[in-house]
């Protein structure tokens, strides 16, 4: 499936088949391309927690007002990031040219530092950018998906065991979709949205 088609064809769909199971290969391949999805200065900040275990997804359906496609999905992806990634730059450069490791890495840790607003926004970001990635690759997989922010953060945090210093940005069950979509609620007009060279 080419990329145009997944963008038309995602949808967030709701019913999943409780009994399909994604394979490991399948699992890591969606995974390994979220990977390449850009993250600012390379810090790649996102984590992913990939939730098969049923008990588990039970847990965090709970912890969603009971909503089915958390445990209904044949995985859910809890998608968090490490809002301290800056403090490590030199990794994440390794195998770049040393001009440009001496230049970037320095220019990390001030930049980030002691701005928790700037390191929750990039978190967020981050965690968009991966989340479409995951979206579309999960579409192009023949897997639907259905990006959700209602939940209890707290009580997912405790059940995931969320590390200091990191955030929640969204949860993602995908699997294969016992029933369509609803029909799309209505796009804004191109020129209410679309903008050239300023409002």
């Amino acid at each position: 499936m080419d990329t145009t088609t997944a963008i038309h064809q995602r949808r967030s769909v709701k019913h999943f088949d409780p009994d399909h199971k994604m394979t490991e290969v399948e699992i890591q391949s969606l995974l390994e391309l979220a990977l390449l999805s850009p993250t600012s200065f390379n810090m790649q900040n996102w984590r992913f927690v990939v939730v098969t275990d049923q008990a588990k997804k039970e847990a965090l359906r709970a912890a969603a007002w009971d909503q089915a496609q958390i445990s209904e999905a044949s995985i859910l992806i809890v998608l968090c990031a490490d809002l301290h990634a800056y403090k490590d730059g030199g990794r994440y450069w390794v195998n770049a040219p040393q001009p440009v490791q001496d230049m970037l890495v320095p220019m990390m840790d001030p930049f980030y530092k002691d701005n928790e607003g700037l390191q929750r926004d990039e978190a967020m970001r981050s965690i968009g950018i991966a989340a479409q990635t995951l979206m579309l690759t999960a579409k192009s997989m023949g897997y639907d998906s259905c990006p959700m922010i209602g939940f209890d953060p707290a009580k997912v945090a405790e059940i995931i065991n969320l590390p200091e210093h990191h955030i929640i940005g969204m949860m993602l069950p995908i699997g294969k979709s016992l029933k369509d979509a609803n029909a799309r609620g209505g796009q804004l007009d191109y020129d209410e949205v679309v903008f050239t060279d300023g409002f």
